[in-house]
């Protein structure tokens, strides 16, 4: 549960976007928001794009990650950028852990910020 300026995994309930994509969204404020995702084995995220820039780390897994035409095979301790506007996509090799910062918030994944 939030606790002014803290938020506890436990307490946020995680949503499943995509099938095997699972997300919390964590702390937020008027410029950044953080979201833990959890994608299982072969999940993917479809190519999209949105207006928030995006910065992202991978705790545990391989995730391959395309941002606009380049593919980059992700793993533990490794990090993305990825620009608003920028067309993107992803794929779990195996169940993967990420971190991701958007700035501004995304709009769509208020409903679980705290």
């Amino acid at each position: 549960m939030a606790d002014g300026y803290f938020v506890t995994a436990k307490d946020i309930e995680q949503v499943e976007m995509l099938p095997g994509v699972h997300r919390r969204t964590m702390a937020t404020t008027d410029e950044a928001m953080l979201c833990e995702f959890f994608l299982e084995r072969n999940a993917i995220v479809p190519e999209h794009q949105h207006k928030n820039d995006q910065v992202g780390y991978v705790i545990s897994g391989r995730l391959e990650i395309t941002v606009g035409n380049d593919v980059h095979v992700c793993l533990p301790g490794e990090s993305y950028a990825i620009p608003g506007g920028v067309h993107h996509s992803a794929r779990a090799l195996v169940d993967c852990v990420i971190i991701d910062c958007f700035s501004p918030p995304r709009d769509d994944y208020r409903t679980e910020a705290r």
